[in-house]
């Protein structure tokens, strides 16, 4: 049942819509922006911040400029004696590199450098809105900033806007393609969202192609095009794919649509736990700090 909020604004849109539909899809295109606020919800998220304080203590923090403003990254030097490779990590919607610590934790422990980006709108970067596009010049920044990534890994939204990324679907940043992605709980397609999100405001065809249009307009890229699967299945870069079937939030036909993008992609199942304890499970560490081994003992064999 939609809350009292959500029916408030559908109303306000439908009147708006009458009037003016592409005021209408500016409107929502602004609300599908906005990020959630950064306080934590409840104590439980309150515990999650105060426990991550001691990893995110080892981290220096690294200001990257983007279009139109600026991001935090957090950097995690490889530990001493390591040779392990150089990940670039991004978290979901309405999250934080914090929310990421336990992970963070584990991949320092198998030796890995880790770069932990904040979305704008998130954590420790400026903000109150959040674009795909946006999102993708980040990576960019990023990439620039380290002299690129061997792997990156994305939760949730931001495994989506890995892939993105790696198919150049802005049409003035360049492909950033490491050689292994790990995406968990990731969408595989925006368009998902956009319809998604225009039905649950009810939208009339109107004001849901003005709102589309915004996107269009920012990327110089139709909707049909942030399909990350279908990038993953022409760039044929090695994946891990980690997902569970009880995810409410991301339904597990993206991890198949990423499944059957091709060879390159490993489907690993997770199952039980969920859209967000699947971070800090340790069996998907594992499976995680595993993939990424395996690539860097191939790394170190070429050059060896």
């Amino acid at each position: 049942m939609a809350s009292f909020a959500t029916k408030v604004i559908r109303l306000s849109l439908k009147a708006v819509s009458a009037v003016s539909p592409e005021k209408a899809g500016k409107i929502a295109f602004r609300i599908f922006c906005r990020t959630p606020g950064r306080k934590p919800k409840n104590g439980k998220e309150k515990a999650l911040l105060m426990a991550a304080s001691p990893v995110m203590a080892l981290s220096r923090s690294v200001t990257l400029s983007i279009a139109g403003g600026w991001v935090v990254a957090h950097h995690f030097g490889r530990p001493a004696g390591s040779r392990g490779p150089r990940v670039l990590l991004v978290h979901g919607w309405g999250s934080r590199s914090d929310y990421l610590a336990t992970l963070i934790d584990g991949l320092l422990f198998a030796g890995v450098e880790v770069v932990a980006l904040d979305w704008p709108g998130h954590g420790a970067s400026p903000g109150r809105a959040l674009t795909m596009i946006q999102a993708v010049r980040a990576v960019d920044a990023a990439w620039r900033h380290f002299d690129g990534f061997d792997a990156a890994i994305g939760h949730s939204f931001g495994g989506a806007a890995l892939a993105c990324a790696a198919g150049a679907v802005v049409c003035d940043v360049p492909p950033h393609v490491p050689e292994k992605l790990v995406l968990i709980g990731a969408p595989s397609e925006m368009n998902w969202l956009v319809k998604g999100f225009g039905r649950m405001l009810a939208l009339a065809p109107a004001a849901q192609a003005a709102f589309e249009c915004m996107i269009e307009r920012l990327s110089g890229r139709r909707i049909e095009g942030f399909d990350g699967a279908r990038i993953l299945g022409a760039l044929r870069v090695p994946t891990l794919v980690v997902h569970a079937e009880d995810d409410k939030e991301v339904p597990a036909y993206h991890a198949r649509r990423y499944g059957d993008a091709g060879p390159s992609v490993d489907l690993h199942w997770a199952n039980g736990l969920g859209h967000r304890r699947i971070l800090s499970a340790e069996p998907v560490i594992d499976r995680v700090t595993a993939f990424l081994d395996e690539e860097n003992e191939v790394h170190l064999g070429l050059i060896a």
